[in-house]
């Protein structure tokens, strides 16, 4: 139920409602800002179906939750204008175009890309400038949620645990009790690190199986397999759609479903295709289990996006309200910048040695990652991509 005192926008067909969220999907370019910039000034401040303060507080709330923003804000709005019914359509309008795109997008780089030796050294270029992108994203995400020593040394032991092959959700769960129950900074770090090396000492007693086996043993792709690698990446993104990386690289190149530089060219295409760019995983998806595999993964990543809108939005609404809940979401977040930037490093390391040679790929890193912290803009990662791709061509082919 919304509340009372929000205004609903004049009565709109369900086929309307769908179209207009449908051209707001096709015209989602840019990325989070310019996505939300876009349905603000459409439905806010030209059709006001909702005041202004009111958008704010719900960015608010959306910002704090996993997920894609722009998409659960568009979730949300078609609910306010028809219901439960408008924010499925809404939602599903948002996410079509830049899906099919995606979908077309896969299907040529499997048919026609993937294997050819004469785009390899296009692609390595390309590999090497999202690397420059995911650096400046760690960077980005770091600066807003890293905000005193210890969330700093959470992301830290993060990134170690991780490198030590520690799960994630030992990590995180680990951190974000830690964080909520404990106030002393030394206790905090000491507990998490306890947590992690416990895990640690468990996982090798166990035999931890062999990391180069992971990522070069191809296994079956089951459908409910990606699913459940979508959904978390779907529930554990928080800061950004950068965060949902490692977790669906886990469960696609870390079961040797696909390599990481096809990973990574599935998220360079989702940077620069009309959607959220957690799209990447429908990329990865296909490339693992054809059709069937792109519809589950992209099903799990967004079912989180909707739900929290359809079923649970007015009593999230008072849990962001609460300071233990504000704890435990700093704290996880702070751990996953950590986790971020230890997939940064094996994603790297996985360039490094596919390259024929170091200093071109290192070059085009280093110059993408001067340009992308120099410059902003909407059609950055377009340039970036494209220019690591020319310069591969030139340098590695």
């Amino acid at each position: 139920m919304m509340h009372a005192h929000s205004p609903r926008p004049s009565a709109i067909s369900l086929p309307r409602l769908f179209a207009k969220f449908l051209r707001f999907g096709m015209l989602a370019f840019g990325g989070p800002v310019a996505q939300i910039a876009m349905i603000r000034q459409a439905l806010v401040e030209e059709e006001g179906w909702i005041p202004g303060s009111r958008f704010n507080r719900l960015l608010a709330v959306m910002q704090v939750l996993p997920g894609p923003e722009a998409h659960e804000l568009c979730v949300h709005m078609g609910m306010v204008a028809r219901g439960r019914i408008g924010g499925v359509l809404a939602g599903l309008g948002f996410m079509l175009p830049g899906f099919l795109l995606m979908l077309l997008c896969a299907w040529a780089y499997a048919a026609f890309i993937a294997g050819d030796a004469q785009l390899a050294g296009v692609l390595l270029g390309v590999q090497a400038a999202v690397l420059a992108i995911i650096l400046r994203a760690v960077h980005r995400i770091g600066s807003h949620i890293l905000v005193d020593r210890t969330l700093v040394g959470l992301a830290i032991l993060g990134l170690l645990g991780t490198l030590a092959g520690v799960p994630f959700w030992v990590l995180l769960a680990a951190t974000g009790a830690a964080h909520a129950l404990l106030r002393r900074p030394v206790a905090i770090l000491g507990s998490v690190l306890l947590v992690a090396v416990a895990a640690w000492i468990v996982i090798q007693s166990r035999g931890a199986p062999d990391a180069a086996v992971l990522t070069h043993v191809a296994a079956p792709a089951g459908v409910l397999a990606l699913f459940v690698a979508g959904l978390k990446g779907g529930l554990l993104t928080f800061g950004g759609a950068y965060t949902a990386i490692p977790y669906v690289r886990e469960d696609t190149v870390g079961r040797g479903w696909l390599a990481d530089g096809a990973f990574l060219d599935g998220v360079a295409l989702a940077g620069l295709l009309p959607a959220p760019l957690v799209i990447f995983a429908t990329f990865a998806g296909y490339l693992a289990g054809g059709l069937a595999g792109a519809l589950a993964i992209t099903a799990g990543m967004f079912l989180p996006a909707f739900a929290f809108s359809l079923l649970f939005f007015e009593r999230l609404e008072a849990l962001v309200d609460n300071p233990t809940l504000h704890r435990v979401l700093d704290g996880v977040a702070a751990m996953v910048v950590g986790i971020i930037a230890a997939t940064f490093l094996e994603l790297g390391a996985s360039t490094l040695e596919r390259a024929p040679r170091l200093l071109p790929v290192v070059a085009i890193f280093v110059v993408a990652a001067l340009v992308s912290w120099r410059l902003k803009g909407r059609w950055l990662p377009l340039a970036l991509v494209g220019f690591g791709g020319a310069a591969g061509w030139l340098a590695l082919s």
